[in-house]
């Protein structure tokens, strides 16, 4: 009923070849994502023959279209300690930490349609989460065009204070590190007009880590002070 997905999932550690653990680690989060999408699926198609509730978490436009999608590749979550993040100490790319969260494209054919999230509890891996359509999306594009085939130079970067997401990327030609803002920074952040300034002919739409600290920053301050 499933179409069979390979696990494609990368840690994008840079420079550096991808370390054991962490192909280890994707393969595990891979197969229980597929594992507990079949049994999303089978529960689904069972229980809502009357059509799709209000806030389905994926977007699809019949409950039957469920039998034709798949997971695909994953990758996992980074994010930034938020009391690094003021500290401004280091650059931005070396303050990069994994969280142990995978994430998990899901498609319609070859379209995204939304992410299972999958995380590792006393041992075992199990899928907490469905949703994310317009991020789905966002991210298969950008790592489409920024990623080399392994996506190996790619990280996804969330910084859960500052409600914003980017894709670290680096060069392959100079080693260089780039961020691509997805739509929750491009939003939060009010980074849109930076992105929509290096996103002309020819451009590739990267900003330099300077170009997002400072909001960051401000973003993150903003609301550590709104919880004390």
């Amino acid at each position: 009923m499933l179409a069979a997905a390979p696990v494609l999932a990368q840690s994008a550690a840079a420079p550096a070849a991808q370390p054991m653990a962490d192909i280890n680690q994707a393969q595990a989060a891979g197969l229980a994502a597929r594992r507990d999408f079949a049994q999303f699926v089978q529960h689904n198609l069972r229980t809502r023959q009357a059509g799709l509730p209000d806030g389905f978490p994926l977007d699809i436009n019949d409950i039957q279209d469920l039998q034709d999608a798949s997971v695909g590749y994953g990758f996992q979550v980074y994010t930034l300690d938020p009391q690094d993040i003021v500290a401004g100490r280091a650059a931005l790319h070396s303050m990069v930490k994994p969280t142990g969260v995978w994430r998990f494209i899901i498609r319609l054919h070859d379209r995204p349609i939304g992410l299972a999230t999958v995380e590792q509890s006393a041992g075992a891996w199990t899928t907490v989460a469905y949703g994310g359509a317009v991020l789905s999306k966002d991210v298969d594009a950008l790592m489409a065009f920024h990623g080399n085939a392994q996506r190996s130079n790619l990280r996804f970067v969330r910084v859960f204070q500052a409600q914003s997401d980017f894709l670290e990327v680096q060069s392959g030609a100079d080693a260089k590190v780039r961020f691509a803002p997805l739509h929750s920074a491009r939003e939060s952040l009010l980074l849109q007009q930076r992105a929509q300034k290096t996103n002309g002919a020819g451009a590739d739409g990267l900003l330099d880590a300077a170009d997002i600290l400072e909001p960051l920053r401000a973003a993150v301050k903003t609301n550590m002070d709104a919880f004390r």
